[in-house]
């Protein structure tokens, strides 16, 4: 039996974050293995990213957040306060790096070999070796010194990586999956707290996907069969966690 994890935010940080968290997964994957130039894609999406947005507001208010929120639980009794603790030693360790002035993945700009492949990389097939000499020159070193470059790439990126990472872990834990079932391939729900993301756990035997849509206190999940990629008549017993 192989489950599937499918998540849908209902704000747009947390859509945010989970993208951010999405990179972040495939780049540390090219860290294990070589993934030759695949890598650069998932690079050049958190450089676009954190063009875009500064994100480091928001994250700093969220840890802030959680640190008060967990100091509240440790008064509460039957807590784990061990892991409590570790928890906010986790976020404020996070929070230092994240103060720096500089902004997140400014470095990487300054690099002339990455620049020139960014600039190329949006382009179809611009990876052959009339386009971007440079790249099969990279690709041709050995793995182990690629692999330290590919490092220190993605170390301009973890001050705001390991925080969203630790966050999106804290949300996820505010809620067990339970077992429901979805009559004709609907359900829909409430929850008087204001919900941050919708988790659904599916055996994938049953070959459909859900379509998740909500906003804060409402939700609703429709079954959609693979094979005929239509919403599905059958009754869909899955697992649900509602995020807050």
């Amino acid at each position: 039996m192989t489950e599937l994890i499918y998540e849908q935010p209902l704000n747009e940080k947390i859509r945010s974050y989970l993208r951010l968290e999405y990179l972040a997964s495939q780049l540390h994957k090219s860290l294990t293995q070589d993934t030759q130039q695949h890598s650069f894609y998932p690079l050049f999406s958190l450089c676009e990213l954190t063009d875009r947005c500064d994100y480091r507001s928001d994250v700093l208010k969220d840890i802030d957040r959680y640190i008060i929120t967990l100091s509240k639980w440790l008064e509460l009794p039957h807590v784990d306060q061990q892991q409590i603790n570790e928890f906010i030693s986790r976020l404020s360790a996070a929070k230092t790096p994240l103060q720096s002035p500089d902004r997140i993945g400014i470095h990487l700009k300054k690099d002339k070999f990455l620049s020139a492949l960014r600039q190329r990389f949006g382009m179809p097939g611009a990876c052959c070796n009339f386009d971007l000499p440079q790249l099969h020159h990279w690709l041709a070193k050995p793995w182990k010194e690629r692999q330290l470059d590919l490092q220190c790439w993605v170390d301009q990126f973890q001050p705001l990586l390991t925080p969203i990472g630790l966050i999106l872990e804290l949300i996820r834990s505010t809620s067990d999956f339970t077992l429901t079932d979805a009559k004709a391939g609907f359900y829909q729900g409430n929850s008087s707290q204001t919900l941050s993301l919708i988790r659904v756990k599916i055996d994938t035997t049953q070959e459909c996907y859900p379509t998740i849509s909500g906003h804060r206190n409402r939700y609703a999940i429709h079954f959609v069969d693979f094979d005929h990629q239509r919403h599905t008549d059958k009754t869909i017993q899955f697992k649900l966690a509602t995020c807050s």
